[in-house]
């Protein structure tokens, strides 16, 4: 039989361990999205230098200018990097920043899926990794 005494330690191991995996996450979370938000970054700078690279004449609902495409792709990567950092300090606005926008970056990506499919079809199942990781963290 254990003492009370005995079983304090087991806990407070316990705890730590949970809160431990709850820090290794978010910083997981915040690495993979600071990774997306990059390459979008990236991605919407080649856009707007050289819109050439990419695939045109493709027939699609949603026609939009391959640069106006990349200026969406820099400012949504932008977005995305700081609110990985929020996300890695662990912040509460960067849990939900980094929900929503890895959203509005899953659509975005969508909807530049005629002109770049294999990136597209990456950035979105990072995206969705993100989202998972994030809303299935619990900090406390």
């Amino acid at each position: 039989m254990t003492s009370p005494s005995q079983e304090q330690p087991v806990a407070s191991q316990q705890h730590s361990v949970r809160h431990g995996v709850a820090a290794v996450t978010s910083i997981g979370a915040g690495v993979l999205l600071l990774t997306v938000g990059t390459v979008s970054l990236l991605q919407g700078i080649a856009a707007v230098i050289d819109d050439e690279i990419f695939v045109v004449g493709v027939e699609y609902v949603y026609r939009i200018d391959t640069t106006s495409w990349g200026w969406i792709h820099i400012v949504l990567g932008a977005v995305l990097m700081l609110c990985s950092v929020g996300l890695m300090m662990g912040t509460a606005w960067g849990r939900g920043a980094a929900i929503g926008f890895a959203a509005l970056s899953i659509v975005a990506n969508f909807l530049w899926l005629p002109y770049y499919p294999w990136w597209s079809v990456l950035i979105v199942a990072l995206d969705v990794v993100v989202i998972w990781a994030v809303a299935t963290w619990k900090p406390r």
